[in-house]
């Protein structure tokens, strides 16, 4: 870097905590979806799934 000259300018935004909240509760039902599943509950698996997907709707 030459004398004088500056740094370039970042442009880093903040995450919303609205979108930290829907991130977690997607990871929550997939994680919950995937215990059900190893459990042998494919029905229950498969709506905690769902409920991932509905959440994730969100965070489009």
């Amino acid at each position: 870097m030459r004398m004088g000259s500056r740094p370039p300018v970042r442009n880093n935004h903040g995450v919303a905590i609205e979108r930290i909240a829907w991130i977690a509760t997607v990871l929550v039902a997939l994680l919950t979806a995937l215990l059900l599943l190893l459990s042998g509950y494919h029905g229950y698996a498969g709506l905690g799934v769902a409920v991932a997907a509905a959440a994730a709707i969100n965070l489009l």
